[in-house]
């Protein structure tokens, strides 16, 4: 009597635990946001569990030939497919999985198989898990499609436009061929950029964009820059595709205004310059650069004028040589100086570290801006030492601020993608923080998408080996390239630098704030920091922190400054 009694409570107790276990398994399912399809071959038992109405709502399913019902609701490129995945078994797989999209509700769904058989090859048990990967999907789309395009005006972004006219004057080197390069800017919206016309003024750019999208055709592409900057490239010039005739286009179109949304009429008028290969250039960035320069001469004929390369460009490249020129004796004895700007924890403004920027002076003792010598140094080498030498004093200088006030603060410094390539930089980067007692997780070097061009696997390769020594990796002007959102996925960096032109528009243009919101959220999705910089009003810092930025750098907060002054900051 013991003995069955024992037997009946062991029972009790294992069908109490089969409860519980089921009970558990079905708890999870239904969290889950998944729904689940479960069939029993030997006993033709099916049962669905999770969320099934939310996917297949009304479509009730008892046995195995009711399988066929779900057929009516996948779009119908994706029934085929979705069969072979809903009866696997008849291929003898194990485990297979595929995505689809769902006619009503457009709805894209990633389904997942898994089937058990016995030692007789027959299948005993088969799972189906339905996910919804709806917003995965768009999001994915979205950054393919921003990959090589602006968001606003839907023309080609400066990167792949540069990459396609690279392919233009390859092409033209083999066929003898002509390329005219169109350098456009909209110069009256920068003057609308301001007040209660900034939108207008955003607004007429993008309808600009799209005015020059009519363009496109064969041996035709357009792109938008930044800053109202746009180019158009013609490949092989002929009968009615030419700079002419789309010149002519343009000074027709803008006789009459834009309509803006909100009823707003809005005269634009642009300025531009052409460039043609070879006679100006030989390589797509030289030509980019000799049309850019142009069309700022253009500006002398006028506000809608439009100027040829000529003899008067020498006057730009004079002004080059002769920067280039002093910057080769700057190097003799480095007479470049340091400001250093400060960065701040958004939402308590805490100092979190400095970024180091070089400064120079010409032999006449005015400043000449980095944005007109960097570009120059970068061009012909020079940047490599420039930047070693940065490197050095800036961590020099930052160890003995260290030592003094005790710091806990991350020194930010630009890295060139010349520097960044070269032999030997991680061991001599490595050498000098050794040397002046400063830890790898107190550096962060900055770099551009620039670096990954030429060779992406050992750049990101040498990233690897840096962030493994603890050195933090920023990737600078993020949203302003395409590299930097198609290869993201893959690069070890810590942080994102959002550029200055996305903090400037994120008030004032919805697509720029969309794309900003995008990817911060994008950012603390991956784990990365982030940083925006130019940030220069309140109401520019009081929308970043909503959006969940991390730190801010700009003039609000801190103009770039001397040592003296960071100093003081720091006392």
């Amino acid at each position: 009597m013991d003995e069955l009694r024992y037997q009946v409570d062991l029972l009790a107790a294992m069908n109490q635990k089969l409860t519980n276990e089921e009970r558990m398994y079905q708890m999870i399912c239904d969290v889950s946001g998944s729904a689940f399809l479960y069939i029993n071959f030997s006993e033709n038992q099916v049962r669905v569990l999770g969320d099934w109405n939310f996917f297949f709502q009304d479509v009730e399913v008892k046995d195995v030939k009711d399988l066929a019902k779900l057929y009516a609701k996948a779009e119908e490129k994706y029934v085929l497919p979705f069969r072979d995945l809903l009866f696997l078994e008849k291929s003898q797989r194990n485990t297979d999985g595929g995505i689809l999209r769902l006619k009503d509700e457009k709805m894209w769904v990633e389904c997942t198989v898994s089937v058990l058989y016995d030692e007789g090859g027959n299948a005993t048990d088969k799972v189906i898990r339905f996910k919804d990967i709806s917003k995965l999907k768009n999001q994915n789309d979205d950054l393919a499609y921003m990959a090589y395009y602006d968001m606003s005006t839907g023309l080609y972004n400066k990167n792949y436009f540069i990459r396609l006219l690279s392919d233009y004057v390859n092409r033209a080197k083999q066929e003898n061929a002509v390329i005219s390069l169109l350098s456009i800017a909209v110069s009256d919206c920068r003057k609308q950029k301001d007040g209660r016309n900034a939108v207008a003024g955003e607004e007429g750019v993008q309808q600009f964009g799209k005015f020059l999208s009519s363009f496109q055709k064969e041996n035709v592409i357009a792109a938008y820059f930044n800053r109202s900057i746009f180019c158009i490239a013609v490949y092989d010039p002929r009968g009615n595709r030419t700079v002419e005739n789309i010149c002519g286009q343009l000074k027709e179109r803008i006789k009459t205004p834009f309509e803006l949304a909100s009823g707003q009429k809005l005269m634009l008028a642009v300025r531009a310059g052409v460039a043609e290969y070879p006679e100006a250039a030989d390589t797509a960035l030289k030509l980019v650069q000799c049309a850019e320069i142009v069309m700022q001469q253009a500006e002398k004929d006028g506000l809608s004028g439009i100027r040829y390369f000529d003899t008067a460009v020498l006057d730009e490249l004079t002004r080059e040589l002769h920067i280039e020129k002093e910057l080769q004796e700057a190097l003799t004895d480095f007479s470049f100086d340091l400001n250093f700007q400060p960065q701040y924890d958004a939402k308590e403004q805490k100092l979190r570290g400095i970024e180091a920027l070089v400064r120079w002076k010409g032999q006449d003792g005015i400043p000449i801006s980095p944005l007109e010598f960097i570009p120059i140094a970068e061009k012909n080498g020079s940047m490599v030492s420039i930047g070693g030498w940065v490197v050095e004093e800036s961590i020099r200088t930052f160890s003995i601020w260290k030592k003094k006030y005790d710091l806990n603060l991350i020194l930010s410094i630009n890295i060139s993608s010349g520097q960044y390539r070269e032999d030997g930089f991680t061991e001599r980067l490595l050498g000098i923080l050794k040397k002046y007692g400063i830890n790898p997780e107190e550096l962060e070097l900055e770099v551009t998408e620039s670096v990954l061009f030429e060779d992406f696997r050992t750049a990101v390769e040498k990233m690897s080996v840096l962030k493994d020594y603890g050195i933090r990796i920023a990737l600078d002007d993020f949203g302003t390239g395409y590299s930097s959102l198609s290869y993201l996925k893959g690069l070890p960096v810590n942080t994102l630098k959002i550029d200055k032109e996305l903090t400037d528009g994120i008030l004032k243009d919805l697509n720029t704030g969309i794309m900003t919101e995008s990817v911060i959220a994008m950012a603390k999705k991956m784990g990365f920091e982030t940083i925006a910089e130019g940030v220069e009003t309140k109401e520019q810092l009081i929308r970043l922190k909503e959006l969940g930025c991390d730190y801010i750098q700009g003039y609000l907060l801190g103009r770039p400054m001397s040592g003296e002054d960071i100093e003081q900051l720091l006392k």
